[in-house]
């Protein structure tokens, strides 16, 4: 049985120090084709390294990256997988038209946040409207995502119990039913 290289796989860290946190990058891409989607300083000071690619680059660059910045790492992931809803969604805003239960969950880290959307979205009948990335945020994340009350609240559970695990869940909420004059704000891109 030969592996599949072509499979899509999410690697994020953040690391608690800029400055580790441009080393790490440099390593990685030196050790592996990866994408990177996003590599930047993020409140509070710290490094955020967001990157695909297929199972074997990922998980090499992944290893490079936790060598790199071991006792600077806030918080890592390696999701294999990764449900195809959620790339999209890192740093944007996605329109889908439809208004519905809105569910949302808030980390105290970057990773948790695309961390909880996945699992939420793999749980199944939500859509992820957005994976905000601690820009203005005291360096939390938020997911927001919609579909049907039953959806969105079996999606929450599942979207918060490893945030919760690691110490890192801020908050979460259903709102049923939410008012029309709320779309334009909870809809608004950067």
């Amino acid at each position: 049985m030969t592996e599949n290289t072509n499979i899509i796989v999410l690697g994020a860290i953040e690391y608690s120090s800029i400055v580790i946190g441009l080393f790490a990058l440099d390593q990685m891409v030196k050790v592996a084709p990866i994408q990177i989607i996003d590599a930047r300083t993020i409140s509070s000071g710290k490094y955020l390294i967001i990157f695909s690619g297929d199972v074997a680059s990922v998980e090499y660059a992944y290893k490079a990256g936790i060598e790199v910045g071991e006792s600077f790492i806030v918080d890592k992931l390696f999701l294999p997988q990764v449900h195809p809803g959620v790339i999209p969604a890192i740093g944007n805003t996605i329109n889908i038209g439809e208004w519905d239960t809105i569910g949302m969950i808030e980390t105290l880290s970057i990773v948790s946040g695309i961390e909880s959307a996945d699992s939420a979205a793999k749980e199944g009948g939500v859509k992820i409207i957005e994976i905000r990335l601690a820009d203005g945020y005291g360096g939390k994340s938020y997911v927001k995502m919609m579909g049907s009350l039953d959806a969105v609240q079996a999606a929450i559970k599942a979207g918060t119990e490893k945030a919760r695990k690691k110490g890192l869940l801020g908050m979460d909420t259903i709102i049923p039913q939410p008012h029309n004059e709320i779309k334009p704000f909870f809809m608004k891109k950067k």
